[in-house]
């Protein structure tokens, strides 16, 4: 059961809701949680979460393309996002900033393989260094 709410809370903190998963994953360890199974939770919601997010983005191209491709500042956004998208990614770990850039990833149609290569392997690499951090300490 625990393990469900873990991976429900950081399902939901890596939405657009103001939720830390960070905090749920650190008080399932501190109360007692196997590491690998909190490990596999919340990488597990926030990945899926994550994915979510970029097929947002991907249905808000279809509703919005003509309207992007209209003006001349929604060319350029799209085309900047599509040529540098996956160098943002890189930042798609982070609090606040991070989600957004997932479904914006799925608005400009970066390769979702890749999407997830990028912002998937960074979200389980947060996870493991703060488990890291929290048994050495």
């Amino acid at each position: 059961m625990a393990e469900l709410s873990l991976f429900l809370a950081a399902f939901f903190a890596a939405t657009i809701l103001p939720f830390s998963s960070e905090a749920a994953f650190v008080a399932a360890l501190y109360n007692g949680m196997p590491t690998t199974n909190a490990l596999f939770s919340a990488s597990l919601g926030n990945v899926l979460a994550v994915v979510v997010n970029y097929y947002l983005g991907y249905f808000l191209y279809i509703k919005t393309k003509e309207k992007l491709f209209i003006s001349k500042i929604g060319r350029f956004s799209y085309n900047f996002g599509h040529k540098y998208g996956y160098w943002a990614l890189l930042l798609s770990w982070l609090p606040i900033i991070g989600d957004p850039l997932t479904i914006v990833a799925g608005l400009v149609r970066l390769n979702f393989v890749y999407f997830i290569a990028i912002a998937g392997v960074l979200r389980v690499v947060r996870y493991m260094f703060i488990a890291y951090f929290q048994i050495s300490l």
